[in-house]
């Protein structure tokens, strides 16, 4: 995809990426809020990545790194750029970075009712783990 333009997300980008995973992501995060997004970008300024085309917010994906595990969160596509090879993109670009981090595996948080996101990674290469379960709990 030539004419996409993958790119580190600034503070000043946070409203466009909220509106944007309104539309776009499955779910909702309690971390989505101004505020967590930019302690994300604040604290790791390469985590957050989008994907643009003709200027206009087409993709996003969180890969952060916290020196042991690489996690992909919040890859979302907009609807109307779908099959275009946007995630794809998204997830070389993800990969490249946490090699360069040496990194050594990525674990994508993928919901489990969303069979589109599924079959997205699983074509990636991605495989579902099922003896392992997220344990969360709100601060």
């Amino acid at each position: 995809m030539s004419d996409l333009h993958i790119r580190h997300a600034t503070l000043s980008d946070i409203d466009a990426v909220l509106r944007f995973w309104r539309e776009a992501a499955e779910g909702t995060s309690i971390s989505d809020d101004h505020d967590g997004v930019a302690r994300l970008i604040t604290t790791d300024p390469e985590a957050l990545l989008l994907a643009e085309r003709d200027g206009l917010l087409t993709g996003t994906v969180i890969a952060g790194f916290d020196g042991w595990r690489c996690s992909a969160y919040r890859l979302a596509v907009h609807p109307d750029c779908r099959r275009q090879g946007v995630a794809t993109a998204l997830m070389e670009a993800v990969e490249q970075r946490f090699l360069a981090l040496g990194g050594r595996r990525v674990d994508a948080m993928v919901l489990e009712a969303n069979d589109r996101a599924q079959r997205t990674w699983g074509a990636a290469g991605y495989q579902r783990e099922d003896h392992w379960r997220r344990w969360v709990k709100p601060l």
